[in-house]
């Protein structure tokens, strides 16, 4: 059983978003396989590091749509995926200089920031972006 398993909850209405939510979904259950099959730290760090360049790149695409189509929790949005950027570069930071190792604790908080993220603050602006036609 996947660690985190995409379902139609997770939705946000936008096919080509949902796609980038899969994507991630995957490369979070990537990202754990590798760690629990024992995969050296060059492996990981890797992986890590697809992770963190494909977040960025699909908040990018959010909030491009959230600026082209004045989406009004614009500012709150883009605050919570600073946070997470931060957050996983500083994580990245610490496992590439052995300060940390991957661990469940770590793997947990991934899962369900993403988790608790689609289904709380991506909800939301799924109507407003479906009725400007974004798809």
């Amino acid at each position: 059983m996947p660690f985190l398993e995409w379902n139609d909850s997770f939705s946000v209405k936008i096919p080509s978003i949902d796609k980038q939510h899969q994507k991630l979904v995957s490369m979070i259950n990537e990202l754990m396989d590798a760690m629990k099959s024992g995969k050296g730290k060059l492996v990981l760090g890797d992986i890590i590091q697809e992770l963190a360049n494909y977040t960025v790149e699909h908040f990018n695409t959010e909030e491009k749509y959230f600026k082209e189509f004045n989406y009004p929790e614009t500012e709150q949005h883009i605050k919570e995926h600073r946070e997470f950027v931060n957050k996983v570069s500083d994580f990245k930071k610490k496992f590439d200089s052995g300060g940390i190792t991957l661990s469940v604790e770590i793997m947990n908080f991934l899962r369900d920031w993403l988790k608790n993220h689609i289904l709380g603050s991506d909800q939301k602006y799924s109507d407003f972006l479906v009725s400007k036609g974004v798809k």
